[in-house]
């Protein structure tokens, strides 16, 4: 073990001695593990770094660690809490441009894209630091009997993260900012395709002096997740991924006695009314839809055009796939850079295929498209689909890819219909004009989020993100003051202090007369 985690740079990618990447375990790097995977740059296509993978006893001592600083930690005061991370929030700032560059250097996305992500990380530590504020419980003075009665909010104990891999940074601040802050000792399991940002952090709590062991970082794979989830000190696991593995993750953690929420896919439409400004919905589909290679679980995937906008929105939006310059995440001017891995490629390519086979209009096709200097990226351009039915496996399923759908409906009940009937409910837009048709709409959907000419509806740190349906497992959303009731348990104290004439035992149900 060495207290130095190592960090690779760009010019790694054809280096022969690549930086491996392990654990962060009680405040020292740890690289133990047999197994390993190799990390890509996607825009080169070039293998950047190693990652070695934790096994059950690697996890066991993560949680060991996490289970033997909780005791101090929660007993450490909010306030003296909250100035660790006043710390992290001004090192995050210093710093911002450097983990944004290792985000967009390990998943592809470009780098403008990246800041913005360390940005909303951000604005959750903020959020964090207002903890002796938000753990404030209730009093009641003297309820009856000389009895007062209150309320506080205490730690769960060890906590759990697995995070997706198209948010490497800001998934992780959506948790263990909130769950420390609560009192609690942490454990991230960051996705195995993005372990650089997460060392990162780990350093940067370091440096913000979090005591060694409150948070613990192991890199790996489904027996990582696994371990956490049976492991018997692990109080609660928060998540963010697929349907199919936040089903998993709920219903194993769940079982085992543990707190969960499973943050889950994503189908998000837009509906496009005939009183919107067209120009503008097709600006937002762009940007919504192809922003982060469409690997965003709040990713517009659907737009649902409503009467007879559907010609005209297709002319304006392929116009403007025209337009879009996809490349090198870090080279300055790129709209969009590449999928994650030339796996996930060739996964949404095949939805392409399914699309086109099932009698989709295939508007602008996106396969085969090639960047010079980096041929061997794994990019895949927008694509447009063109009268899309709801039978359609690309509309029935989430794809995590530059394709978007257009459907089109006659009217806004049908378009309600449409969207209340998908078994998933993330998030939801709908561009209008007119003020009754929004609030109808937003009364009547059923999504978790739902943003009026608005086509990315994120949350800020002071609300909580969650979706409806089997877009979330669970009962909490993340963050904000969810966040908060997730990370502790709530406890009801009462208290009298009889005087000398007490009046001997009393066998009714006591009362407050």
């Amino acid at each position: 073990m060495s207290n130095a985690s190592p960090f690779g740079t760009r010019a790694d990618a054809t280096a022969d001695a690549r930086p491996l990447l392990g654990h962060w375990i009680g405040g020292r790097f740890d690289a133990s593990g047999t197994r390993r995977d190799s990390v890509f740059d996607p825009a080169t296509g070039a293998v950047v770094a190693e990652t070695v993978f934790a096994d059950r006893d690697c996890v066991g001592r993560a949680v060991a660690a996490a289970n033997a600083a909780f005791p101090a930690w929660s007993e450490t005061s909010p306030l003296k809490r909250s100035r660790v991370l006043f710390e992290l929030k001004a090192l995050l700032e210093r710093d911002r441009d450097d983990l944004a560059a290792t985000v967009t250097r390990e998943h592809g996305k470009v780098f403008s894209d990246a800041q913005g992500e360390i940005q909303r990380g951000i604005e959750v530590v903020e959020f964090a630091c207002g903890i002796p504020q938000l753990l404030k419980g209730q009093f009641s003075d003297n309820i009856g009997g000389g009895i007062d009665n209150w309320s506080i909010r205490q730690p769960l104990g060890v906590c759990a993260g697995i995070t997706p891999f198209n948010f490497p940074a800001m998934v992780p601040l959506w948790m263990f900012p909130v769950a420390i802050a609560c009192g609690n000792t942490f454990v991230l399991k960051p996705s195995e395709r993005v372990p650089g940002a997460s060392l990162k952090l780990a350093a940067l709590l370091e440096e913000a002096g979090l005591p060694a062991g409150v948070v613990n970082i192991v890199q790996g794979d489904r027996e990582a997740v696994d371990a956490l989830l049976g492991h018997p000190d692990v109080e609660a696991i928060s998540f963010v991924g697929s349907t199919p593995v936040a089903e998993h993750i709920y219903s194993r953690g769940s079982a085992a006695g543990k707190r969960v929420q499973a943050l889950a896919g994503a189908k998000n439409h837009l509906v496009v009314m005939p009183d919107a400004d067209l120009d503008q919905a097709a600006d937002a589909l762009i940007g919504a839809g192809y922003g982060s290679a469409g690997e965003r679980c709040m990713a517009i995937s659907v737009a649902v055009a409503v009467g007879a906008t559907g010609d005209a929105l297709v002319d304006r939006v392929r116009e403007r796939i025209g337009r879009l310059k996809i490349g090198d995440g870090m080279s300055g001017d790129a709209d969009m850079g590449p999928l994650v891995t030339a796996a996930h490629r060739q996964r949404v390519a095949g939805y392409i295929e399914d699309g086109v086979r099932e009698g989709a209009e295939l508007v602008v096709d996106g396969r085969g498209l090639e960047i010079e200097g980096r041929e061997e990226g794994f990019f895949l351009g927008p694509t447009l689909f063109d009268r899309v039915t709801p039978s359609m496996r690309i509309y029935r399923e989430e794809i995590f890819g530059p394709v978007l759908s257009v459907v089109r409906v006659p009217d806004l009940a049908a378009a309600v219909e449409l969207i209340n009937a998908h078994e998933l409910g993330n998030g939801v837009a709908c561009y209008t004009g007119d003020g009754r048709t929004a609030r109808n709409f937003a009364r009547r959907i059923r999504a978790g989020m739902v943003g009026i000419n608005v086509p990315i509806p994120v949350p800020m740190a002071f609300h909580s993100f969650g979706g409806w349906k089997r877009s979330l497992f669970g009962d909490h959303h993340i963050y904000g003051e969810e966040g908060v009731r997730f990370y502790t348990r709530y406890k009801s104290v009462m208290q009298r202090w009889p005087d000398a004439s007490s009046k001997g035992p009393e066998f009714t149900m006591p009362t407050h007369k």
